[in-house]
């Protein structure tokens, strides 16, 4: 006997925290007997002034969090959670789960071979088209105070630059212990919510299943840490997330009452990043220099020279990572969404009091 549809969710979240949990000691132990770490002092000065940790670090905890999130999805699919999917939404599902696949093994072979950034970004784009090839699509935006308007022959490069923005936005602001993993482990749950509101369980179990990888490698992942994620880790869960808003949210728009502010709702579930790395590409174009040399204009960067500590910082951005997502519930017309807005303003409001209470006193 099937179980309940609503269960299935829990089942892939609980499924991927558990392999999570397990197998990312052994993973650890692996990296650290084969040598394969993030050194402190980087290849030069620069890298190593980015760097917060101390000693070397195994970074290949994205393997555990691909690991759990694909064995979740795969038994689920196996007892029948999916349930019976038309064949175009079937392929939507494929080609945000290969698509993931696909560009934890490019953040994988980046981790062990130091990619450059012009192959990654290749790579990416190709992946990133495959699943556009297939339905991961954006095919209408939407107008201020307006409509929905068709894009055509621009849904390819807009979906591509989105897929793969997203996956190096995750990537970009994992810079400190426990900050991507729990910033994603929070949007993925609101995706969930937002992707069943809009009645598509299939991509919300995408997201159940990936919130639970990703809030699970906490354990090993919060400061202080003990093991990173790596960039495989960090490009699986932003094109994750960023193909779940697509055929979970933006796809659907058309049929829902809300169909201009559905459009929007991946977007400002995901603008803590989308906005750091914009700000952070502008103002190193601005400067004359490449956006893909990394330096300390991030978010977190700035943060922690303004004197607020690792923790604090951390839990500031999982705040405003809360914080957007409510919005999100709320422009999504979700019961008490509005209220749930509230709280998490409250929440932020706090949060973000106790770090300029502790950076006064530090400059003090």
């Amino acid at each position: 006997m099937l179980m309940p549809t609503e269960l299935y969710h829990l089942v892939a979240f609980i499924i991927a925290l558990v392999v999570v949990w397990w197998s990312t000691p052994i993973i650890n132990e692996f990296g650290q007997r084969k040598g394969l770490v993030d050194n402190p002092k980087g290849n030069s000065k620069e890298e190593s002034d980015r760097k917060i940790h101390r000693r070397p670090m195994v970074r290949l905890g994205g393997v555990s969090i691909f690991a759990g999130t694909v064995i979740a999805l795969l038994l689920v699919w196996i007892f029948g959670g999916f349930g019976w999917l038309p064949p175009h939404k079937e392929w939507e599902i494929w080609g945000v789960t290969i698509g993931g696949v696909a560009f934890f093994l490019i953040g994988l072979a980046d981790d062990l071979y130091n990619l450059s950034p012009m192959t990654r970004l290749l790579l990416q784009t190709v992946v990133a088209s495959a699943a556009w090839g297939v339905g991961v699509r954006i095919e209408f935006l939407s107008v201020p105070f307006g409509s929905l308007v068709q894009i055509g022959v621009l849904s390819l490069p807009i979906t591509v630059i989105w897929l793969v923005g997203m996956a190096n936005a995750i990537n970009w602001i994992d810079g400190l212990d426990g900050l991507a993993a729990g910033g994603c482990g929070i949007s993925a749950v609101v995706m969930m919510v937002l992707a069943l509101f809009m009645e598509q369980p299939a991509a919300a179990l995408i997201a159940a299943a990936l919130a639970g990888a990703a809030l699970g490698f906490l354990r090993y992942n919060f400061n202080p840490a003990s093991i990173f994620m790596g960039d495989g880790g960090a490009y699986f869960m932003g094109f994750t997330l960023a193909g779940v808003g697509v055929i979970g949210l933006v796809k659907v728009a058309t049929m829902a009452t809300v169909a201009v502010t559905a459009v929007l709702l991946p977007f400002v579930v995901l603008a803590v990043p989308i906005l750091d790395m914009s700000v952070v590409i502008i103002s190193r174009i601005s400067q004359g220099k490449s956006p893909f040399i990394g330096d300390n204009r991030h978010l977190h960067h700035r943060l922690i020279q303004a004197g607020i500590s690792h923790r604090l910082t951390v839990l500031f951005i999982y705040a405003l990572t809360l914080w957007v997502g409510s919005i999100a519930l709320g422009l999504s017309n979700i019961p008490s969404g509005w209220g749930f807005a509230i709280a998490a303003t409250v929440l932020l409001g706090y949060v973000g009091w106790q770090a300029w209470r502790k950076s006064r006193k530090i400059r003090g």
